[in-house]
């Protein structure tokens, strides 16, 4: 499974967000420079965040980004959806194309439990969660 840069970087802008909660406000300034994405890429991500009412873009010289709400109420899940990242019930983990019970790859059956277990995960895990990525994103 690869998830695209757009939904990578949502979710790493989302997790700053609500570890920098304390600041009434973040800029994309500081995002982009703070988790090394381009600011032109950054503010095309930040504008898909806002219209998906996941954070509030604050306009004027002291100015920025906040979630909209609790940390607790976003999943993983909810910004995948929002990129369109969908882990696809009939795609092959192989790449061949459709892939179910009556068409089925060679892993098909291997891979049924690690695909639920995935989309578990990504349902399950909140911003809140998520706690820690900054700091392993600052190491590299």
């Amino acid at each position: 499974m690869h998830l695209s840069n757009s939904s990578k970087y949502a979710i790493r802008i989302m997790s700053y967000i609500t570890n920098n909660s304390k600041k009434e406000l973040v800029s994309a300034r500081e995002i982009a420079e703070k988790l090394s994405i381009p600011y032109k890429f950054l503010t095309k991500i930040m504008v898909q965040l806002v219209k998906a009412d996941f954070i509030v873009s604050i306009r004027g010289k002291d100015g920025g980004y906040k979630l909209s709400r609790s940390a607790t109420e976003i999943t993983v899940l909810d910004i995948l959806n929002q990129f369109n990242e969908f882990i696809n019930q009939d795609e092959c983990i192989l790449g061949i194309g459709t892939c179910n019970e009556k068409n089925k790859c060679s892993l098909h059956d291997q891979w049924i439990e690690p695909k639920n277990m995935i989309q578990k995960m990504f349902k399950e895990t909140t911003l809140e969660n998520l706690d820690g990525i900054n700091r392993l994103l600052s190491k590299h």
